[in-house]
């Protein structure tokens, strides 16, 4: 057993061990304060079936936890001749099934050695770490406590071209660090003539703890199931997961002889594998794979999180969010402008909650004119504008379950022009060109209107640009103003069919279209001031042309306001 914190739980396993007639030896970390130690050995002194092995220092991937394992392995085999199997646990590892039921178990397999063992070409788990290199290259520096020497030592071996030779007769194996080996293939292992070769070898291994024995293994074992009894798994980052309170059925399930890591105050799993033998499992072969389900669900959750959600560690890494948002939703780009009341025809056709222009400008326009929404979402621009991407966001995942439609326009903040083109929720409709209807309506000097015709052309061009980027994954659906108006029922069809509106009928209803009257005029009054509106289409410039019926019957139009025309 080695042992590096918690003494107060390892003396309880180890006392567990002792009880079932296990001889144990402990090693306990060279970092642990004598006075401590003493301790220690002075609780356990009352048992005569343990032993401590002489002390090393053990630190992450150096040679010291391998010198430790060989001490006390060669001390369990001296003192006491009967042990069959040798089994290499540590200080936060636990019993989960009685202790006889792994006696009976080993000893129906005699001849079989219990490593993880497989060629680094087979090895699907090294995270952020070395492979082959591991053996071939030199490690003098600590991976955690001097990692900048530790990088460019091992890059600069790689640019002078260094390689150590391996020791003839073995192979590189890697593999988990707690096994179960029989008599003979541990004592093979200590006594093999060319030991000392092997030890000054893998002490300059990265990691050896965990290629020495899996590799020595291969060479000496008649029986070898590559697989540990020992539960242990591990997070994306190659760190081991720690097993709490919260765990037990979880535990129970695996059928595992033991786990690790254990949380040292996990008083209920302590309390119920080691003090209930009877009722701590149910005599089958071990199987973690049958939780291995879970795991993999608890790395997904852990790197990819749930889309539209975000949690500290993730979002700073852009990417990493899992996606923008949370669920589906429509954005409108010109139907505002080109329609009168369109947002309250949309909500009575498709039954979705409709707001205005969210990203302004002003304040957002939420619908019914509410100043704040689900989630305490307010519509102040202030905070919208700080960071409008999560604003969208969190608009989405506060409302989740209820489809959001929203405008959009080019005299709104375009922040979030590129994470919609990119978000695979966004079902993005446009008019182009349908932001000069305001202007066209405008009673404002032509010189002002011109500026800012040029300025919202250039603006939505950018966005058009961005949707038809092949980085785009939004559904995207665009018409110029010409062919729209020209044929708006089968656009505002195709849009509702396309939302998943509550009714599958043809529409029998259409919102009223504003004047166009004089509108294609207006847009050969902008190119004669030097300012070409391209993004509207072929637009007739007679009004008959221009501004198809709507309905079967003839209405007055109402006159549109003058602008002033300079010469």
């Amino acid at each position: 057993m080695l042992v590096h914190t918690a003494l107060g739980r390892a003396e309880q396993v180890a006392r567990h061990w002792a009880a079932a007639g296990c001889p144990v030896v402990i090693h306990v970390d060279k970092k642990v304060r004598d006075r401590v130690y003493d301790k220690f050995r002075e609780t356990l002194a009352d048992e005569e079936l343990i032993r401590f092995s002489p002390r090393h220092l053990c630190t992450w991937g150096a040679w010291g936890i391998v010198a430790a394992t060989q001490d006390a392995a060669e001390m369990l085999l001296r003192d006491f001749p009967e042990a069959r199997h040798v089994y290499l646990s540590s200080g936060s590892c636990l019993p989960l099934r009685p202790v006889e039921e792994l006696k009976n178990y080993l000893r129906a397999r005699p001849h079989t050695d219990f490593i993880e063992s497989a060629t680094t070409a087979d090895v699907p788990w090294t995270v952020g770490g070395l492979d082959e290199e591991r053996f071939t290259l030199r490690f003098p520096f600590s991976w955690k406590t001097q990692r900048r020497a530790f990088d460019w030592y091992v890059d600069f071996q790689r640019r002078v071209g260094f390689r150590r030779r391996i020791p003839a007769g073995i192979v590189p194996h890697m593999g988990s660090q707690w096994w179960c080996l029989t008599r003979q293939t541990l004592q093979a292992i200590l006594t093999d003539p060319q030991r000392s070769e092997y030890d000054r070898y893998f002490s300059k291994v990265w990691i050896p703890d965990e290629s020495y024995f899996q590799t020595l293994t291969r060479k000496h074992s008649v029986h070898v199931e590559s697989r540990s009894l020992t539960l242990a798994k591990f997070d994306f980052q190659g760190k081991p997961h720690i097993f709490y309170d919260d765990h037990l059925q979880l535990l129970r399930r695996s059928d595992c002889f033991v786990a690790r890591k254990i949380w040292p105050h996990a008083n209920r799993l302590y309390r119920a594998f080691l003090t209930d033998p009877a009722g701590a499992m149910k005599k089958r072969e071990p199987n973690p794979g049958k939780i291995d389900r879970i795991f993999s669900k608890a790395v997904e959750r852990r790197t990819r999180g749930r889309a539209g959600l975000y949690m500290q560690s993730r979002y700073p890494r852009d990417g990493w969010e899992g996606g923008l948002t949370g669920t589906k939703y429509s954005v409108f780009q010109g139907f505002a402008e080109l329609y009168e009341d369109f947002e309250p025809w949309l909500a009575r056709t498709t039954g979705f909650r409709v707001h205005g222009q969210i990203f302004g400008p002003g304040d957002a326009a939420f619908a019914g004119g509410q100043p704040v929404i689900n989630g305490a979402l307010t519509a102040s621009a202030t905070l919208r504008d700080y960071a409008p991407r999560d604003f969208l966001t969190n608009l989405l995942w506060n409302t989740r379950g209820e489809r959001q439609c929203f405008q959009f326009s080019p005299r709104g903040n375009q922040a979030v022009t590129w994470d919609m083109a990119k978000d695979l929720n966004a079902q993005i409709s446009v008019i182009s060109g349908a932001w000069a209807v305001p202007l066209f309506r405008a009673d404002r000097p032509f010189s002002e209107i011109r500026k800012e015709a040029a300025r919202l052309q250039k603006v939505e061009a950018d966005f058009l640009h961005a949707l038809r980027s092949p980085h785009a994954k939004a559904r995207v659906r665009i018409w110029t103003m010409a062919e729209f108006v020209e044929a708006p029922m089968e656009p505002l069809q195709l849009m509702i069919d396309e939302m998943g509106a509550r009714t599958a009928r043809r529409l029998s209803e259409v919102p009223q279209m504003r004047d166009l009257d004089g509108f294609g005029q207006f847009l050969q009054d902008l190119k004669n001031q030097g300012m070409h509106p391209y993004l509207m289409g072929d637009f007739p410039t007679t009004p008959a042309e221009a501004v198809p019926a709507t309905e079967p019957e003839e209405k007055p139009r109402k006159p549109r306001r003058p602008y002033l025309v300079q010469k």
